[in-house]
């Protein structure tokens, strides 16, 4: 009886074994070519005429800092969200806003998009901007960064970095992936395509971890777009193309020891412990007062050699320098060479005197009287003294 129920029970197992895979069947509209995947078709209100049948909300926070705004800006939110047929409340004293279907929502994702719209709200992000969330090609995306690093200073160096000077890599990035990008405290704000959203996601942790920096990123976009353009590279991997960055973390080697050590299988003696050493020196049976005697004793001792040393550093200052003695060769050729400009400077002078000697020897006597004044009447007549010349 036993076995009969047995093969019962094997026959019941098999037959509840579901094979993998038993659905994966060529559909018809598989191979169609008129269907295209990637379209998103706008909602039309003829697809669901009667409405939600329950009632769903979402509610969020928002910080103090943006009560004012939301409160001038909630008008036109409120007349955003009523053409959806989406109730919304502004609670001021909880500091909370509210979305809510209503009996003429006929959308039944619009109130996920109206929940990302008061998410965006709440961190910042300017209500015409939000709006646009509630447009069926427009996603939004809020990528937390702020428990990605620890360290406070490492983490808002990066955050700019991310910034880039006078918001620059920003734009490059908004640019780039077709998404609006709000940095904020510790999140980033992302609104546009899911395949620009994706891009930013992986640009934005990269950048805070530390993996690659945005520029690279950059440069990497800028080279899809262009790769796109050509028709004849839509079915090849652009692996190729592609510039690829690693981190060259530069290891400094260490200096090489002269003398090689010789090689022994036995590992080194361990090293004494505090135990061992106070053993070793007899104070591990002294008496905690003779103890606190001795490091009192060593403390004042320090003290002395510390005040001697500052004292001496003093002082120092205060001790003239020691002038050096100037003698220098340069000084002794100087000698030599005016000694020698003194004895020709001499002999130049004795050779002159000579010379006028004897000039003054062969000159005549000359008279006076011829160079005075004489009146007109007696005026002698001009002679030239002549010089005899030997």
């Amino acid at each position: 009886m036993d076995t009969e129920e047995h093969e019962h029970d094997e026959q019941t197992m098999e037959k509840k074994v579901r094979k993998k895979g038993k659905h994966d069947k060529p559909k018809p509209w598989d191979d169609d070519p008129n269907i295209d995947r990637w379209t998103i078709e706008k909602f039309d209100p003829s697809w669901n005429p009667n409405g939600m049948l329950e009632v769903s909300s979402f509610s969020t926070l928002f910080p103090q800092y943006r009560e004012k705004y939301l409160q001038d800006s909630w008008p036109r939110v409120e007349s955003a969200l009523k053409e959806y047929g989406i109730a919304c409340k502004l609670n001021l004293v909880e500091g909370s806003m509210t979305v809510s279907t209503t009996r003429k929502t006929r959308d039944p994702y619009i109130v996920v998009k109206a929940r990302d719209l008061i998410k965006l709200l709440s961190r910042s992000v300017p209500a015409p901007q939000a709006i646009k969330i509630l447009e069926d090609e427009m996603q939004c995306d809020i990528i937390k960064i702020g428990n990605l690093v620890r360290n406070k200073e490492r983490f808002v160096k990066r955050r700019q970095r991310l910034v880039g000077p006078n918001s620059s890599t920003l734009k490059a990035l908004e640019i780039l992936t077709n998404c609006y990008i709000l940095v904020q405290g510790s999140t980033v704000a992302a609104m546009g395509p899911f395949k620009g959203l994706k891009q930013l996601r992986r640009i934005v942790e990269d950048c805070v971890e530390n993996k690659l920096h945005p520029v690279y990123h950059i440069k990497i976009l800028m080279m899809k777009k262009e790769l796109e353009k050509d028709p004849a590279l839509a079915t090849e991997s652009w692996d190729r193309f592609l510039p690829k960055f690693k981190k060259k973390n530069v290891k400094q080697k260490k200096p090489k020891s002269k003398e090689k050590k010789p090689y022994t299988p036995f590992p080194p003696p361990q090293p004494p412990s505090k135990v061992d050493l106070q053993l070793e020196s007899g104070e591990y049976f002294l008496s905690d007062k003779k103890k606190s005697e001795k490091m009192w004793q060593e403390k004042q001792e320090k003290q002395t050699e510390k005040s001697t040393e500052n004292k001496r550093k003093r002082d120092a200052s205060f001790v003239p320098p020691e002038e050096p003695l100037k003698i220098n060769n340069n000084n002794s050729n100087k000698s030599e060479n005016d000694k020698e400009g003194l004895t020709e400077l001499t002999k130049s002078l004795k050779s002159k005197t000579k010379e006028f000697k004897k000039q003054k020897k062969t000159h005549e006597k000359v008279n006076a009287e011829e160079y005075i004044a004489v009146p007109s009447a007696d005026k002698p007549s001009k002679k030239k003294s002549k010089v005899s010349r030997d």
